[in-house]
């Protein structure tokens, strides 16, 4: 059966960290229903220094993991535990944060060295970090980093996918999380029709980075900025188009949501706890961070 849309939601320009421009496509307590398990996708894309290099200084997270796709530029991560990376053009960071992890996150445009590597304005930073929510018995669990320097992609008639999680066309993603949500996460560059096999009941959803498309038949054409979310009874889904874009999918936890800034729980008491953790020093619950 084809899945069909449910609706489009169109984001807002924010700023965020120390003064990052940034493109919130969702995130909050009034859209957490709707993409249930994903809480929050955001867009960053800028050639001005000044709109993103002061990035995102030391901030805790718990409850959640974040997933940073960058297509261009890099960026420069860190935790308070002393492990420390880069991410360049076509590859994720995915981070469990669980029980409690401080980090930071640094856009930084290419030296002058890495420029030949990359065809693209030295300038340009431009990517995506998505948040995605922990079930309740795995919010305090040990933090994993997951630095993926690179993700499948192959080419097909209708374009080209890149499987970051989960798997298409027989192609499995590099990262495996053991979790209820049972995440799968894909790029695609689209110039013509696909099909997409999809799980019955999980929310899926697709955000268009460029271009237009079609995300179902007889659907009007849905151009750059805008999140499609499809209905969950179906197990595929048709597209059409010249588009650039992502597909989300996950089993909705269906489970309470207690959000304040960078910490997600399941009651306002964990919330309290959480930033009495932060008040007294005793946030960071596992002094290491699995690397997988």
């Amino acid at each position: 059966m084809i899945r069909g849309i449910d609706g489009v939601l169109k984001g807002r320009d924010t700023i965020d960290g120390a003064g990052v421009r940034l493109y919130r496509v969702f995130g909050g307590l009034d859209t957490v229903d709707l993409t249930d398990p994903f809480l929050l996708l955001d867009f960053f894309g800028s050639n001005k220094v000044e709109e993103y290099i002061n990035g995102f200084p030391w901030h805790p997270h718990r409850g959640i993991e974040t997933v940073t796709l960058l297509f261009e530029g890099k960026v420069e991560h860190q935790d308070s535990l002393g492990n420390k990376g880069t991410i360049y053009p076509g590859q994720v960071q995915w981070m469990t944060a669980g029980s409690g992890i401080f980090h930071q996150e640094m856009p930084k445009p290419l030296d002058e060295s890495e420029i030949p590597k990359y065809n693209q304005d030295p300038l340009l930073v431009r990517g995506l970090q998505l948040w995605i929510n922990l079930p309740s018995y795995k919010k305090m669990t040990q933090p994993v980093y997951r630095d993926v320097k690179r993700i499948p992609k192959e080419k097909f008639d209708f374009g080209d996918v890149s499987v970051l999680a989960g798997e298409f066309a027989g192609i499995e993603g590099p990262v495996k999380v053991k979790s209820d949500v049972d995440p799968f996460y894909i790029h695609v560059n689209l110039n013509g029709n696909m099909t997409l096999k999809v799980k019955q009941g999980y929310t899926v959803l697709a955000y268009v980075v460029d271009g237009k498309a079609r995300f179902a038949p007889n659907s009007p054409e849905i151009g750059k900025g805008n999140l499609v979310v499809f209905t969950r009874d179906g197990d595929e889904i048709k597209i059409s188009g010249n588009a650039s874009f992502i597909v989300l999918s996950g089993r909705p936890l269906n489970e309470p949501v207690a959000w304040y800034g960078p910490i997600v729980m399941n009651t306002e008491d964990q919330l309290i706890e959480a930033f009495e953790d932060l008040r007294k020093g005793t946030f960071i619950r596992h002094k290491e961070v699995l690397f997988e």
